[in-house]
């Protein structure tokens, strides 16, 4: 069995792959002979795909749970500035 890792990264790689035949796609059919796209016309949505791989925040957190004496409420809520 492949850890979350593993698997996270095998789905990047993949979502990568599937990019680059779309992004071929594009630029072989692309209907304006006279004002052609290039790979670097995709360069934002790369950063987007790469920014898939990086660890992302917002998960479950690892406090106890409230039915096990956790708080039944976490304030995220960033101060003021000062």
């Amino acid at each position: 069995m492949m850890d979350h890792s593993a698997a996270h990264q095998q789905f990047i790689a993949e979502v990568w792959r599937r990019f680059e035949e779309v992004q071929q796609w594009a630029i072989e059919h692309w209907h304006d002979a006279d004002h052609p796209i290039s790979s670097s016309d995709f360069v934002e949505a790369r950063k987007e795909i790469l920014a898939l791989g990086q660890k992302r925040g917002g998960g479950r957190p690892t406090g106890a749970e409230p039915a096990e004496g956790g708080e039944q409420y976490v304030d995220v809520t960033p101060a003021p500035w000062p």
